[in-house]
This record gives structure tokens, sequence and C-alpha cells, in this order.
């Protein structure tokens, strides 16, 4: 990005090994540079004054950052829950078969956030569904923070009594005077690999909302908890067990710096294809998929859909006993400070590859273009979504992929050949 002689701080000669160690440290840093045009990455923050009305900035055709103006209505938690719920109303509403629920009320295809509220906002909400269950444990994360900063678990709601009624007033406290937080149900029956509790973090870019065009990068990472999970009730406070967080768990005592209690997306994928069966893994997949896809679409209506504008998200993804995915949050700003070598080297990838796609062959930046960059430049990425590919096919393409019909590059339904088809975003 080039912005403003006089307004930022110019880095220069800065190895990509150095920058991407101290990424986070800067508001935004130079990533690549010839002698017409800079490039930089820029944090959450510095976006918000580029769009401010109160700066006054505008840019030009030759500029590109690496955030939407309004990326929060996915990266803040209380945001994505209320989009995603938006979103299925909508679809009830159209009467559309992705919206379909079972006997127990529950939406088949869409069912895939744990169910959340947000306080205090919702507390009675919550406490009505807490009675429910009084055996539940949920998890509380304040919605603007990142790297596990202020979440805990409670099974009780005496734990949470600050949100609850004034006793003198018989009143609401002040929203403004709290902290807003999600409370979510915990997923207290996660597959454990090793008898460790795991997640996944996976890489998305979406490169334009309207239309819809993502895609998916190879090169993910499962994080484990250093501690053996345990859903016992004496364990609710001790985060190594339950919170799969680097920033938390480097501070254990048994993490293990050469690897960093991370395994490769592909060496999941074996482990679970010995265990379980390939048809069984391909299933649990193309569901991580549907999941993304379908939380891109439930905020596409709301994106700033600017011109100059791409991302690539975090997404975390639990999977249960059962090999069910679940959406646990979306991150703006996924972190790409390497705690091992075999991280340096995805992230080192997951830039570059970053780039070639948002500014194809090194040219210079027109934001003009239409965004559809040459199969040979993708890297490790691979077209997750394409939604003017999808239109072409007709309107239940999404449903005949959901349930397991492959619907091809194109869309195109693909032919019986005897074998059971697996679906594909391609």
């Amino acid at each position: 990005l080039r912005i403003m002689a006089g307004k930022v701080k110019w880095v220069t000669d800065i190895e990509k090994s150095v920058l991407i160690n101290n990424f986070e440290k800067r508001g935004w840093i130079q990533v690549a540079e010839n002698e017409d045009w800079n490039f930089y990455w820029m944090s959450v923050q510095t976006i918000r004054n580029v769009f401010s009305v109160e700066t006054g900035y505008r840019l030009s055709d030759d500029q590109i950052v690496n955030h939407f103006p309004n990326h929060y209505e996915l990266t803040r938690k209380d945001l994505m829950v209320k989009n995603i719920k938006r979103y299925r109303k909508e679809l009830e509403k159209e009467g559309s078969p992705l919206a379909e629920k079972d006997e127990n009320g529950k939406y088949i295809y869409l069912d895939f956030v744990p169910v959340t509220f947000m306080l205090p906002a919702d507390y009675n909400l919550f406490v009505e569904e807490f009675r429910k269950n009084p055996s539940s444990t949920w998890i509380m994360k304040p919605c603007g923070k990142a790297q596990g900063k202020g979440i805990f678990l409670i099974n009780k709601l005496s734990q949470i009594k600050k949100w609850s009624r004034d006793s003198k007033t018989s009143s609401f406290v002040s929203q403004s005077s709290k902290e807003a937080y999600v409370i979510s149900l915990y997923i207290n029956n996660p597959l454990l690999i090793g008898g460790k509790k795991f997640d996944l973090r996976l890489y998305v870019l979406v490169s334009t909302y309207r239309p819809l065009r993502c895609y998916m990068y190879k090169l993910g990472f499962c994080r484990f908890c250093t501690v053996k999970y345990t859903p016992s009730t004496s364990e609710l406070d001790n985060m190594f067990v339950h919170l799969t967080n680097v920033a938390i768990q480097k501070h254990g005592d048994d993490y293990n710096h050469i690897h960093g209690g991370k395994w490769t997306v592909s060496n999941l994928r074996l482990y679970l294809e010995s265990t379980r069966g390939k048809e069984v893994t391909n299933k649990l997949f193309d569901e991580i998929h549907w999941i993304i896809v379908q939380s891109l679409k439930a905020v596409a209506p709301v994106m700033n859909n600017d011109k100059h504008c791409f991302e690539c998200y975090g997404y975390d993804i639990i999977i249960d006993d059962k090999l069910k995915p679940w959406l646990i949050e979306v991150n703006a700003s996924p972190s790409l400070t390497s705690s091992t070598a075999n991280d340096r080297i995805l992230k080192y990838n997951l830039i570059n590859d970053t780039l070639n796609i948002a500014v194809p062959n090194g040219e210079i930046p027109d934001c003009k273009w239409n965004k559809s960059p040459p199969k040979e430049v993708l890297g490790n990425y691979e077209v997750l979504y394409d939604e003017e590919m999808a239109q072409s096919d007709g309107p239940d393409r999404d449903l005949r992929s959901r349930s397991g019909q492959s619907t091809g590059v194109k869309g195109n339904r693909a032919r019986d050949s005897g074998k059971p088809v697996l679906t594909t975003w391609k």
C-alpha cells in the first residue's frame, strides 16, 4: 500500500523472516517494495483510521489494503453470531431448503455455532436456557479481545452475578459500564487425540464479497492443549486443559518449543483416515468448508465491499467426538508470529501466496481489476467458493453440495460413477 507520504513511517530493508516475527508489534509493516509501489500490511486500528470520516483519506486506484472497513461484522464474536442468526431467519422467511429444521426445531444444515447469548443484554434469555440444563458448562469471552484474554468457564449462575439484576434498584446495570461478553454453551465432548483437546486454525482469503469469492489455504494446522482434557468441574479454571490459544499454552510447563503443540491439517487428515476412514474424513472437511462459506454469506450483505480491500481471516474450528465441526470464532488479524521453524515456513508462504492473489504477477496494484487471478498464482490456496460460478448453475446448488452431491469445478452435477459422491466447493 502506498499511502500519504509524510503520514507514515517508512520501513525499509527488512528481511521477510524478521518481518514475520515482528508483524504484530507494529500497526503495519512494509512487506514488498519496488521502484514503482509499496505494499503495507495494516492493523485493524490503522484500517479504521484510513476509512474514518474524520481523517478524510481517499485511496487511489493503486492502493490496496488488507481489511474490509467493517470486517468486525464477522470478526467480533457477538456480531458474528448476530449476523449468522439473522442470515438463518432470512433464509427461513424465503422458504429456503437450507433453513430446514428437524423435529426438535434444530437447523439441519445451519447448526454450526454453539448456543450463544450476549451479556448483559441477553441475561434473562441465558438464565432461561441455563435452567433447562443446570449441569451444563458455559464459556464466557469478551467480545473484542483475542489470544484467550478474559475467557473463563462457568457452571453456576452465581459465577456471573455481576451480570444479574442490581439488588437495590432491581434493574440492569447500564450496559456501557460493563464490558460486553458472549456466553456460549461449551463443547464438552471435543474430539481428543492423545487425550488432549485441539482446534483447527484455517486461513481463508476473501477477495470480494459481492460477488463472494473466497479461497481456502491448504496449510492450516491444529493447536493442542498441553494438559489432558477432562470435563471435571474441578478443572474448569485450568486454561491449559480448555483453551488451545498458543498465547496461553506457551506458558505451560509441558509446552514443547520444537513442535509448538501443533499438527498440520494434512497430518490430522491422515490420522482421521486411519482411525475413522477416508469417507468420514472427507465428509468432515466438506462440512468445515460449508461452515466457512455460509458464515461469509451471512455477513456479505452488510459488509462494506470496498474495491481496495481483501482480507485473510483466521478461522477457529472445533471438532466434537461425533466428528461434527463447530465454528468458534473468526480472527481479523490471525497471528503471523512464528513459534516454530515449521510455523515460520507456513506463514512465510501464507503471506507470499496472499500477496500473489491480491496483486497478481507483482504488478502495480489496480483496484479495478476483476479479482480473478489465474490458477498458476494461487500457490497453496484453492478456490473455495465463487458466487458468480455458482449462480450460473442454478439456485439449488448450495443444497445439492450440502447434501453430498458433487458440484464439480463449475458447479455441474458429477456423473454417476457408482461410488459415493463427495461435495466440493470448488
